[in-house]
């Protein structure tokens, strides 16, 4: 192509006219310099580009944008062999589009001359059909196989694959009637070569070819009347101009019957017509009417069109194959819908383990499912999990494959060296990839033991990898005990059943009530006097020790409870002493504070301040004296009438308003507003034009303190329930700066469950978290490189209570696959200098230690965890110095509730701090 393209652009150079000094010929050959110039500097550039594009792909080839940019560089600069072994490199890794299939074929059919490279172009053909179900690409592949029909046999080449196309797209409503046309105009061709000539008299076998010709295209008219199509009543129209016979009464019923059917599909073809990729639930309404009427050929056609709209959806491919698997059950169909599945999505377990499934279902030789599963294995699930799963796959194959009547075979030593990399697997790659193996409770060695004390009779080797998974943390659990008794119960000896069982009293910690009676329920049944007597001993000790340290635990607690107490109650007269002090100081100095002393009741309780909000999703929980926050709690009742006044009229300006108190019954027409900035001027007028566009707006509760200054929120009131339902939409909206909180009015003293947190705080699955950026990108910035690998719904950069970027964002998709494979592609991305990491949407959960689950012991957190993760606040402080502070000790909390003992735990409740004078504090200073 380069070497076509360069003559033709010297032919043109010929026929263009030399210039001449008149017509400024010197200056032509300037411009032709000039362009050659830059033309050779984009050349550099482009190259320059392949090179870091294919260095690119040599670090990670699973770059799928990547493929397509090297791709798109290659086929603009002609390098035709680069560019063949491109497309060839991404066709291998990723089932290619309809478009880039399409742009090969054509360039691969312009040079194809020779038979040999004909032969090859059928190949490539033959790859392309198998990708994804296109009509287009069936119709390119017939109209190219028409070029051979002068060699050996190319008239019925071409009708084979006319006749695969019919299968395979035939039934398509809406693209199906061009093949169909397609293959009638082929054949009326054929019809015109085979007709006699004029005036001649055609022989007894040109009369059987010329019928035979004939009988097949009515035969292609009959069968496309059968089927409901577009556009099916021209094709009747021309039958009738065509045939110089009647329509037989057959075929006529068999064109109403099909009209019917066109007219049920319509209104699902039209919905897919007006409606917006991905179109899924149109497909998915679609496929639930063919699955009604039952023909496997419609069913397959729509989940085919469905998935070339839609092939990173493992869903839809899991429903598809599982009807194959169950309902059609063709070899070559079923596998292959299976491999597609898992060259679209490859980081879905679950398809990769029904792939496993199908192939031993047909009997696939041992090794290319040992193949498949090793593909499996560098897919990148995303979960540790994962590779659990499709190791237990694996696994459940290979002792299938074992035949236990014998004593040894190669099957079963495969299946025992499979086991142990299995578990080598998981401690090793997994663990350092996730840091976890996926299996804390050792699934896999369990079925391993099961295999080896019930097939192979081998209590000695499941006896050691039970003493191996009891060294993983699990000796601490009741079930695993038990799981282990049971085996030796059926396999093994009373003997070790009571040494198991003797090692479970004494290490299990969830449940050892249960663990003591399975024990003397055995010596009851099986056991000797002396048995009885060591097992009731052994028992009664161990459920002592028990109960002792719950009841240490709950000493604790209780301590904890009361410090608590204290220390609120401490908080309370600190806040009491203070204000009175000023109270004092004030009146000493002469300053009358009458208005003030009034105004205490509604406009000076500090200790009433809205509680802190619960965060999740990454929002660090900030110090109060920051702002105000978000949950809406009855502090202040009192209405100003105007903007805040300036300090050293706040004591006369108050005087004269009147108290305004909370109605709670108005709840569900009121918002709470917070974190407004504290020098907002006239805040009433200004929020009442910002809340005006949610309805009218009755009245609007500014907080100001003593002195007059504004506290940065406020209580706004509507007229209707609804008007206060629209308000919560602007939560987040940035005013002066700053993201304003809006949320229900809701007394938390009434309701300590209330959370207004509107962010999900479980795993989600199809939301991205995003951290390390920097703090200088934007929305839209964000925005750019993550619609790249998918749809993007929404984008929430999480900020602080200033409104400033932490550098954290949540990127939500449309499904699960495109979130998984932004995941694979986005984690590690350099982004201005700073590298990102990506995973899945999974907060933390966020223990709260002011409300301890009832009947479990809670642990006595230190001051940080008590007053939160950034200290104590403002309001918070202690009235005792930080060296008589005494912190409580921590008591080690078991998985499922039990505590236990440490060394350096005490069991006697802290004791309390002894009061001390002034005179004492003085002392103990001048000491230092």
């Amino acid at each position: 192509m380069a070497a076509a393209g360069a003559e033709a652009a010297a032919e043109e150079e010929k026929r263009l006219p030399e210039g001449d000094p008149e017509s400024g010929g010197d200056s032509d050959d300037e411009g032709d310099s000039d362009s050659s110039g830059d033309g050779e500097d984009e050349e550099k550039e482009n190259e320059a580009e392949i090179q870091r594009l294919e260095e690119q792909l040599s670090i990670n080839a699973f770059d799928y944008n990547c493929h397509l940019d090297l791709i798109k560089l290659l086929r603009q600069e002609g390098e035709l062999v680069k560019l063949r072994r491109a497309r060839q490199k991404m066709s291998e890794l990723f089932p290619l589009t309809e478009e880039i299939w399409l742009d090969w074929l054509k360039d691969e059919i312009k040079m194809a001359s020779e038979i040999s490279e004909r032969e090859k172009v059928y190949e490539l053909f033959e790859r392309a059909v198998k990708d994804y179900i296109c009509p287009e690409i069936w119709l390119e592949y017939a109209q190219y196989s028409i070029g051979g029909i002068g060699q050996e046999g190319g008239i019925e080449k071409v009708r084979s694959i006319f006749e695969r196309a019919l299968t395979a797209v035939g039934l398509h409503v809406t693209k199906g009637t061009a093949l169909w046309e397609a293959y009638r105009e082929f054949e009326n061709a054929i019809l015109e070569t085979a007709q006699p000539a004029p005036g001649s008299i055609p022989s007894p076998e040109q009369q059987q070819v010329l019928c035979s010709q004939l009988e097949k295209i009515h035969t292609l008219f009959r069968r496309q009347l059968g089927i409901p199509l577009l556009d099916m009543e021209a094709s009747y129209a021309e039958y009738e101009e065509w045939s110089e016979e009647p329509i037989p009464e057959t075929t006529i019923k068999n064109y109403k019957k099909a009209l019917q059917q066109l007219e049920k599909c319509k209104p699902y073809e039209e919905a897919l017509l007006g409606a917006e990729t991905p179109k899924l639930a149109e497909y998915q309404a679609y496929i639930d009417f063919e699955m009604k009427a039952g023909d496997p050929a419609r069913i397959q056609l729509i989940y085919e069109r469905a998935l070339a709209e839609n092939c990173l959806v493992p869903d839809l491919w899991a429903r598809y194959n599982q009807y194959l698997d169950r309902q059609l059950k063709v070899k070559e169909l079923v596998l292959s819908a299976h491999d597609r599945a898992v060259r679209n999505c490859p980081w879905t377990v679950g398809l990769w383990i029904r792939y496993l499934l199908a192939m031993e279902r047909h009997r696939v030789e041992h090794s290319i499912i040992s193949e498949i599963f090793e593909k499996a294995l560098n897919a990148g699930f995303i979960q540790a999990t994962d590779y659990v799963e499709i190791w237990q796959a694996y696994l459940d194959y290979l002792r299938r494959r074992v035949d236990f009547t014998q004593d040894s075979s190669k099957e079963l030593e495969e299946l025992r060296s499979a086991f142990a990399r299995a578990v080598e697997y998981l401690k090793q790659e997994v663990e350092e990839r996730f840091s976890e193996s996926g299996d804390p409770s050792c699934t896999i060695m369990q079925n391993w033991a099961r295999v080896e004390a019930r097939l192979c009779n081998n209590m000695q080797k499941a006896r050691e990898l039970w003493d191996n998974i009891m060294t993983k943390g699990n000796a601490k659990y009741a079930n695993m005990w038990l799981e282990y008794y049971n085996l030796e119960r059926a396999h093994g000896d009373t003997q070790h059943c009571r040494k198991a069982l003797h090692r479970a009293v004494q290490c299990t910690s969830d449940y050892p009530e249960h663990v003591c009676e399975v024990l003397l329920t055995l010596e009851r049944i099986e056991g000797t006097l002396e048995d009885w007597d060591a097992a009731v001993q052994k028992t009664e000790n161990r459920l002592a020790r028990v109960n002792e340290q719950r009841a240490k635990a709950a000493e604790k607690e209780a301590a904890l409870a009361k410090q608590e107490e204290e220390r609120a109650e401490q908080r309370k007269q600190a806040r009491a002493e203070k204000k009175a002090s000023k109270k004092a100081k004030k009146t000493r100095t002469g300053d009358k504070r009458k208005a003030d002393e009034d105004d205490e009741g509604e406009w000076g309780q500090e200790e009433e301040l809205p509680s802190k909000r619960h965060r999740g999703e990454g929002d660090g929980v900030l110090p109060e004296e920051d702002m105000e926050v978000e949950t809406g709690l009855f502090g202040r009742s009192e209405k100003p009438d105007g903007p805040a006044i300036p300090k050293e009229k706040a004591s006369t300006s108050r005087k004269d308003i009147p108290k305004v108190f909370h109605d709670s019954s108005k709840d569900k027409v009121t918002v709470f507003v917070s974190n407004l900035s504290y020098t907002m001027a006239e805040p009433e007028a200004k929020l009442r034009e910002l809340f005006g566009s949610c309805g009218e707006v009755v009245e609007i509760r500014a907080v100001f303190n003593n002195k007059g200054t504004f506290r940065g929120y406020c209580y706004v009131q509507f007229r209707e329930e609804e008007a206060a339902r629209q308000a919560l939409a602007l939560d987040r909206t940035a005013v002066e700066g700053r993201p304003m909180f809006v949320s229900p009015c809701v007394d938390k003293n009434k309701n300590p469950d209330f959370k207004v947190f509107r962010y999900s705080t479980t795993l989600e699955k199809h939301k991205l978290f995003i951290s390390g950026l920097p703090f200088s990108c934007t929305k839209e910035e964000l925005e750019e490189v993550c619609k790249a690998h998918g749809n993007v719904k929404d984008i929430r950069l999480v900020t602080n209570r200033a409104g400033k970027p932490k550098g954290l964002a949540y990127v939500e998709y449309e499904n699960e696959a495109q979130a998984s494979q932004a995941v694979l592609k986005m984690d590690g991305l350099t982004v201005k200098d700073h590298v990102i990491k990506v995973m899945i949407s999974n907060p933390p959960l966020r223990k709260l230690p002011d409300r301890p689950e009832p009947g479990r012991a809670s642990l006595p957190l230190a001051p940080r965890q008590i007053y939160g993760a950034r200290g104590k606040g403002r309001t918070q402080l202690s009235m005792m110095p930080r060296a008589l502070q005494r912190q409580s000790n921590l008591v080690a909390k078991a998985e499922n509730g039990m505590v236990q003992n440490s060394p350096a735990t005490s069991s006697d409740p802290p004791a309390e701090p002894k009061k001390m004078s002034n005179a004492d504090f003085a002392k103990m200073l001048l000491k230092k």
